[in-house]
């Protein structure tokens, strides 16, 4: 039986210096209306395919918590632990209500270590930011801003500020040369809300850009509530840089470095760092875009874009303490990424030195390890198809709710994986069950557990998840339409929403800003500033 801790043992943990993974296996919807500060949201739902990436080592302690409201998602996730080869598996007793029970801070909200440190870096550093009705104002006159959004493409090209240019997070440095070479010419950085827009436009000034920069106050949230109209279909991107604005990047870059006192290291130790992987946990993290990634990486290096690191750096590393290794090609968007990693509270972080040059690099994709056995019954599309109608099959879907809701198969019903035993008493008795997820790895993960419990009925997984039925060009159909229980699954942005918007975007900005505060209650995270 895995040991329990209890509430002041953790606390004590979490302040001893030594690696120590704080897993909460609760739904991400459900982990964001209150967790502990420091705990990474690794669902049980998907614990086989994440957990090798986010604690690599398996001596690591690993302290698993629920919500402690009579659930049993730790006992699960501490037995597959175990019988996965980790050795230091605790689970906090009483979970989330025990910790609360206790006196210590609980949060709300996700990826809140990096949301609280944008927050004091616009504190410590005293960011420049402008309004939405600056901004516009000053455009409108005809003032030459050059306004640079520091998102990925996807969000980026969802809703954006007219004018813009993507240039996501690590990006602005390497590439903001070449767009706005004129010293004198203004720099707004944006985001969705406010983390990204005050960390990018920081990066600038850290740099040592001499052009005015300014983060735009509240993103596109803020350009929203102003009443004015946002881009939808956005598709300008920052250009590579020029040679001009790679010789300015790298020595913004090496300013930046010495400042932080960002540390390099030889690709000949960081291969004895690789032979002592049972030594501590080592992430080896390319901070470059997705695309070059996709063309050449080092082996054994998972793709982690330099802003979305910063951003969301939990979703990424969940091991405190760990040893981090940054990679990208000039060494710049490394170094700017560990720059902010230091001043996070990340003692242990390195940029590769060199860069990729000179290095074997692999096109093959990123493969996680993961646990467990896929189902090995399988469906094609095609063949799914010409049975759906005729009532002698059930499709069940384990997708996000937000992709579900945006097209899924017909008739498909909406479930969540840790949830199944109780929610399959809702289905429809049938023949046979299809199970489908996104690309099938989760359905064929989960497919077993529903032949368990409808042992009367032949279970299938369809053959390439919902994006090879999507790709065949068949039906789909829209809405969370057959739901087998509460889509509180994943954390919805304000955008995600389907009513309310304006609320809840005024609710998360002013959430945003008041978690400086409650950071400081908590005291298990401190912030290191650079003056």
């Amino acid at each position: 039986m895995t040991q329990t801790i209890s509430p002041s043992q953790l606390k004590n943990m979490l302040s001893d210096g030594e690696e120590l993974a704080l897993i909460d296996v609760r739904e991400q919807g459900v982990f964001g209306q209150g967790h502990l500060l420091l705990a990474s949201c690794l669902p049980l739902s998907h614990l086989e395919m994440r957990i090798a990436d986010l604690v690599p080592w398996m001596r690591t302690r690993v302290v698993l918590l629920d919500g402690g409201d009579g659930e049993a998602l730790t006992e699960t996730a501490g037995e597959r632990l175990t019988r996965w080869g980790y050795g230091n598996v605790a689970l906090l007793a009483g979970g989330l209500a025990a910790w609360r029970d206790a006196g210590y801070e609980v949060f709300s909200g996700v990826n809140v270590p990096s949301k609280a440190f944008g927050e004091y870096v616009e504190h410590a550093y005293d960011t420049p930011r402008l309004t939405a009705g600056e901004l516009k104002s000053r455009r409108d006159a005809g003032e030459d801003i050059v306004v640079l959004d520091s998102r990925p493409f996807a969000e980026f090209h969802r809703m954006s500020i007219p004018g813009g240019i993507d240039a996501p997070g690590a990006e602005l440095v390497y590439r903001a040369h070449d767009m706005a070479p004129a010293p004198d010419t203004p720099i707004v950085v944006n985001c969705a809300g406010r983390t990204r827009s005050i960390i990018g436009a920081q990066s600038l000034i850290n740099a040592g850009f001499p052009n005015p920069i300014a983060a735009l106050e509240n993103g596109t949230m803020g350009w929203h509530l102003a009443g004015f109209n946002v881009a939808r279909g956005a598709t300008a991107v920052a250009a590579l840089p020029s040679t001009a604005g790679l010789e300015h990047a790298r020595t913004a870059a090496t300013r930046v470095a010495e400042r932080f006192g960002v540390e390099r290291v030889s690709a000949e130790t960081l291969a004895e760092w690789r032979h002592d992987g049972d030594a501590y946990s080592l992430f080896l993290l390319d901070v470059r875009s997705p695309g070059e990634f996709a063309l050449g990486h080092l082996p054994g290096s998972r793709n982690a874009p330099g802003g979305q690191l910063v951003q969301g750096t939990d979703e990424f590393i969940a091991v405190r303490h760990a040893r981090i290794v940054l990679i990208d090609d000039t060494e710049v968007r490394a170094v700017m990424t560990a720059s902010w990693l230091i001043q996070m509270g990340w003692h242990d972080v390195h940029v590769l030195a060199g860069g990729l040059n000179d290095l074997d690099l692999t096109s093959e994709p990123h493969t996680p390890l993961i646990y467990g056995e896929p189902w090995p019954n399988l469906i094609e599309p095609a063949d799914l198809n010409t049975v759906l109608d005729d009532g002698s099959v059930s499709v069940i879907d384990l997708d996000t709710s937000l992709i579900y809701r945006d097209g899924h198969i017909p008739g498909a019903r909406w479930a969540v994986r840790s949830r199944l035993q109780t929610q399959i008493d809702d289905l429809p008795a049938s023949q046979t069950i299809v199970v489908t997820s996104g690309d099938g790895r989760l359905a064929a993960l989960a497919a077993g557990e529903i032949a368990v419990l409808r042992p009367d009925s032949a279970v299938l997984v369809l053959k390439g998840g919902t994006q090879a039925w999507k790709t065949q060009g068949l039906a789909l159909e829209t809405g969370l339409t057959h739901p087998l229980g509460p889509n509180d699954d994943v954390q919805y942005k304000p955008y995600d929403r389907e009513g309310g918007v304006e609320a809840a975007m005024q609710d998360y900005l002013q959430w945003e800003v008041a978690l400086v505060e409650q950071i400081a209650r908590d005291g298990n995270l401190t912030f290191r500033r650079y003056d």
